[in-house]
């Protein structure tokens, strides 16, 4: 069988000649996609052990991160074989690992959940088939995740490196007797896809324009162009059903963001009957809290963009 060589490269640290080290893998499998995510100065919680039955115990590092996700034409490859040079490749580049496990000994569900995972479809990750890995070396900070289907195998790096601190924003003034109660943005602007299209091509939508008050499941009165258009598509498809799911930052426990996200997306569904005619039959909601976020909860806009509601097609029997 023939091999397709893959190189990925992370910039490090400056060197005393001051050139800029890379890290380089090798895949031994052709790339079939790939998704890539960074921040000039980020935070990221690296994984230091399995689930405890809370949480999966982590340290905050902050730098510059960079996250990867790769998907490889590998066919029948079992995960230990992508983890194991990846693993050897990362030990002669001088990295020390701090942790590593497997699913059933990471805490299955429950530590990938935990984690940071780049969404599918640019990650998949198998509960019960999937590799960890935790390295650091002068600072900087490494992670990866190996899984698989039967067809190929998905694999995400991430890195943060030092980084130097940027300027302090302008400051601001808040007048803390102001009455009116703070809004929180769910997300600043709809998807350029738009809506409609995004559930007709991936099945799927964020409602990026809802916005609900500081720590509550209200949402704020208005005219929301994103329910419209889900009102729109459930005319357009007369037999499709969909979900409205809740998502938060991972500020305060797991238990109460599931409840304050499934209130959110009870409250989206509710506007969507009720001001937009959608047919209550046809629309549930769910919340999954923390679980799946879509940027780094170590900033304030990654945990912005996480604090959503989405669209999910159930069915279009």
């Amino acid at each position: 069988m023939r091999n397709y060589l893959s190189l990925l490269v992370f910039m490090g640290s400056m060197s005393a000649a001051g050139t800029s080290a890379a890290l380089t893998l090798e895949f031994s499998a052709e790339v079939l996609r790939e998704e890539v995510r960074s921040a000039a100065i980020a935070g990221y919680a690296l994984p230091i052990g399995p689930f405890d039955g809370q949480t999966v115990p982590s340290r905050m590092v902050e730098g510059s991160l960079e996250q990867r996700a790769f998907q490889l034409d590998a066919p029948g490859v079992t995960t230990l074989a992508i983890m194991a040079p990846l693993r050897d490749q990362i030990v002669a580049a001088g990295f020390s690992v701090v942790f590593e496990c497997e699913a059933r000994a990471c805490g299955g569900f429950d530590f990938r959940f935990g984690i940071e995972v780049i969404p599918e479809p640019d990650m998949h990750v198998d509960m019960s088939d999937y590799l960890f890995l935790s390295a650091e070396k002068d600072g900087e900070v490494l992670s990866l995740l190996v899984s698989r289907t039967s067809l190929a195998a998905f694999v995400q790096v991430t890195k943060v490196t030092d980084a130097p601190v940027p300027d302090s924003p302008p400051k601001a003034i808040v007048d803390l007797d102001d009455e009116e109660a703070p809004r929180e943005v769910v997300a600043e602007t709809p998807g350029a896809m738009g809506i409609m299209a995004a559930l007709d091509e991936q099945g799927r939508a964020a409602l990026d324009d809802l916005v609900f008050d500081t720590g509550s499941s209200a949402l704020a009165e208005g005219d929301y162009a994103s329910l419209k258009e889900v009102a729109a598509w459930l005319d357009a498809n007369p037999e499709g059903t969909i979900a409205l799911v809740g998502h938060t930052d991972a500020s305060g426990s797991l238990a109460a963001n599931i409840a304050l996200s499934e209130r959110r997306a009870e409250a989206a569904a509710q506007a969507l009957i009720d001001v937009y005619g959608a047919d209550q039959s046809r629309v549930s909601a769910e919340g999954v809290g923390f679980l799946a976020p879509r940027a780094p909860n170590g900033t304030e806009e990654g945990r912005q963009k996480n604090r959503r509601v989405e669209v999910v097609v159930t069915s279009t029997r």
